[in-house]
């Protein structure tokens, strides 16, 4: 059972850049504790024989058929715009010069 001192608690807060009180210190040192038992216990259940995972179940990506479809023109679509230039919308520049 792996145990973590309050002194390795003040260490590892320190290289963190934390302030942390005396009673911090006793209290992370107790939450720490529980996190290496847990994480000791999965070492103990793992086995060669058992890929890694990174999900729990498979993912698959859903993909829907590429059907051309009739949609607006060029000329619908840029009927309702404020500004368009070269068959494009004109939008305000955003950026200035120096980019």
């Amino acid at each position: 059972m792996p145990t973590i001192s309050r002194d390795e608690v003040a260490h590892l807060a320190k290289l963190a850049r934390l302030a942390v009180t005396d009673e911090e210190l006793d209290v992370f040192a107790g939450q720490l504790d529980q996190i290496l038992d847990a994480v000791a216990k999965v070492g103990q259940v793992a086995d060669q024989e058992i890929p890694p995972t990174s999900h729990a179940v498979p993912l698959t990506n859903v993909f829907r058929e590429d059907v051309v479809k009739p949609s607006l023109s060029q000329q619908q679509a840029l009927s309702g715009a404020p500004a368009e230039e070269e068959g494009r919308f004109r939008v305000p520049r955003i950026l200035g010069e120096e980019q």
